[in-house]
C-alpha cells in the first residue's frame, strides 16, 4: 500500500479483463479504491473480488460506454457512491483487423465507438469531479499503432491516433487545473483481444497487462515536479527506437 495513495478513488474503464483487469487490481495493491466499468456484470464481478483481497472499495459499474447515458450514470454513481474521484484510466478498447477496403462503414463506426467516443464522453462527464480533486490524473490507453501505421489495422490505427491527438491537447486544456494527462501507447500486449487480431504472435515474447499496469502505477505513485506525459512500451525482442 502507498500512503499517498491510500483513498484515491479510480474510475477504470474496461476492468473485465485484459489490461484494465490488470490496472484495477495494481491499484488496489496501492490502496486506491476502485470503479469498474465494462459491459460484462460477471466479469467485474472476478475483478472485483480481487481487488477487495487488498482491503479497498471495488464497485462493479455495468454499462455500455457507446452510450452517452450509461456513461454519465456509471460515472454519477461512482463518484456519488466515492464522494468524487481522483483518477481515470480509459482502457476500454475493441480491436479491428483486415484491408481498409474491406472495412465496412459499420464496422468503422463500432471501432470508433469504443475506442475514441467512449474516451471523450467519460473524460468530459469526470473533468467536473476531477477539477475538485487535489491528485486529478487521466491515463487513456492508446497503441504503438497511434504511432507506427501496421497493415490491416488502419481504423484501429486511426482511433488510436485519435486517442492521442485528444490527449495532447486536452492535456493543454487542464494542466493550470492541475490535472495531469498521461498516454501509455503498448505494442504487442498478449491478451484475448490482442491474440484474436495477431495470432501470429508468439505469447512467451509478448508483454503482459500486469507490465502495462506497472506503467500506469508509475504516473500515479510519482506524482512530482516531474511530469512524464507518455510512455511507450515494446516487446523486448523488438528493435528499440523504432
Amino acid at each position: 500500500m502507498s500512503e499517498k495513495l491510500l483513498g484515491k478513488r479510480a474510475f477504470i474503464t474496461g476492468a473485465g479483463s485484459g489490461i484494465g483487469k490488470a490496472i484495477a487490481k495494481k491499484f488496489a495493491s496501492l490502496g486506491i479504491d476502485v470503479a469498474l466499468v465494462a459491459r460484462t456484470e460477471e466479469k467485474l464481478e472476478a475483478t472485483a473480488q480481487l481487488c477487495r483481497e487488498f482491503g479497498v472499495r471495488a464497485l462493479v459499474v455495468p454499462a455500455d460506454l457507446t452510450k452517452e447515458g450509461q456513461v454519465v450514470r456509471a460515472i454519477e454513481f461512482a463518484a456519488g457512491e466515492f464522494k468524487g474521484l481522483d483518477i481515470v484510466v480509459n482502457c476500454a478498447g475493441i480491436a479491428q483487423s483486415g484491408p481498409l477496403e474491406g472495412v465496412t462503414a459499420e464496422e468503422f463506426d463500432r471501432v470508433f465507438a469504443t475506442n475514441i467516443r467512449a474516451p471523450f464522453l467519460v473524460c468530459k462527464y469526470t473533468l467536473p469531479y476531477l477539477k475538485q480533486s487535489d491528485y486529478a490524473e487521466i491515463i487513456n490507453i492508446a497503441s504503438v499503432v497511434a504511432h507506427l501505421g501496421y497493415p490491416n489495422q488502419s481504423i484501429y490505427a486511426a482511433s488510436k491516433h485519435a486517442i492521442l491527438g485528444m490527449s495532447k491537447s486536452l492535456a493543454n486544456e487542464v494542466y493550470k487545473d492541475d490535472i495531469r494527462v498521461h498516454v501509455i501507447a503498448p505494442g504487442g500486449v498478449y491478451t484475448e483481444m490482442v491474440a484474436q487480431v495477431r495470432p501470429d504472435l508468439d505469447p512467451n515474447v509478448c508483454m503482459l497487462p500486469e507490465d502495462i499496469a506497472e506503467a500506469a502505477a508509475f504516473f500515479v505513485e510519482h506524482r512530482t515536479n516531474a511530469v512524464v506525459d507518455e510512455i511507450r512500451l515494446h516487446r523486448a525482442n523488438n528493435a528499440p527506437f523504432a
